[in-house]
């Protein structure tokens, strides 16, 4: 599993140990049935939702192009999250190989940005929606609607293999028990035994300038609808207008809130054991919600 130091920087960690939620063989049985329930249901929803769009003409609007390729990154989030822990549990085996560990990072924190950046482009194409109904069709066509989400996916994709290239250049030479059920960051550089100064740096200054601007976008946004809902004469008018806005805020709130709380904290009060907890709730819960919220509450999705 491990080797001795011969030189400096260099990985001799072969595996990860991933500790999971619990130790318990009970538990751990009751967990698989959970998340396992949890992620058909998530994969199925949006895969319905998905297929809605893309065989309904109606539905091929620049706002059910984002909530499509949204219900894609919760599949892939989930995919690459939750499917390590069911096979763990199943195989009795809580391993993980290093290059699959740090794939799986990858992927990880590459489905995190996307959701950011098209919430973000989201809470944009309600603005125009409401405040700007007339020139709605000009402003948000095919054309920009198609290159604000291209831009998403190969931002992150292109932006966070920094972080995976400077995870990749730290020693793990001692400890390789990770406190989670899938390869996440902070949990990482929890176990190095190298200066991960740069590190946390780079996650707390890059990560929270994205977010910044993903929130910043959303707020004005939203500012702006509930100052324009607000002028509104027509009582129904508003109803629709809250009621087109409510489910995207739900997600909102759901994502960020678990997102900020997990990583962008004093590294003193990182608590592993609690926070991947929380996980679950941005890795899992949240990814299965969205296709219900988007649909339930939306009168042409139903």
């Amino acid at each position: 599993m491990m080797g001795k130091m011969d030189t400096e920087n260099q990985t001799y960690v072969k595996y990860f140990i991933l500790l999971g939620l619990s130790d318990s063989h009970e538990v751990q049985t009751a967990l698989f049935a959970l998340f396992l329930t949890l992620y058909l249901v998530g994969l199925l929803s949006n895969i319905t939702i998905m297929a809605a769009i893309v065989g309904d003409p109606q539905l091929h609007t620049p706002m059910y192009l984002m909530v499509g390729n949204l219900s894609l990154v919760d599949m892939c989030l989930m995919t690459v999250t939750v499917s390590q822990m069911l096979v763990n549990i199943i195989s009795q085996s809580r391993t993980i190989p290093f290059s699959h560990c740090m794939v799986q990072l990858y992927f990880f924190i590459a489905m995190v940005c996307i959701d950011s950046l098209l919430l973000s482009t989201m809470a944009y194409d309600r603005y125009v929606a409401i405040c700007k109904p007339l020139h709605y069709f000009m402003v948000m066509d095919k054309k920009f609607c198609s290159q604000l989400v291209a831009g998403s996916w190969v931002a992150s994709l292109l932006n966070y293999l920094l972080h995976s290239m400077m995870i990749t250049r730290l020693s793990f030479c001692k400890f390789n028990l990770i406190q989670n059920f899938f390869c996440d960051i902070l949990p990482l550089l929890k176990l190095s035994c190298s200066d991960t100064s740069i590190n946390e740096l780079l996650l707390l200054t890059e990560g929270l300038c994205i977010t910044v601007v993903c929130i910043l976008c959303i707020v004005i946004s939203y500012g702006l609808i509930i100052s324009t809902i607000l002028r509104m004469h027509s009582i129904e008018g508003r109803r629709k207008a809250f009621s087109t806005c409510s489910s995207h805020l739900m997600v909102v709130t759901l994502y960020y809130g678990t997102i900020l709380f997990t990583y962008f904290r004093p590294s003193s009060r990182y608590s592993l054991k609690k926070d991947k907890v929380v996980s679950v709730l941005y890795t899992i819960t949240a990814p299965m919600l969205n296709p219900f919220i988007y649909s339930l509450r939306n009168d042409q999705m139903k």
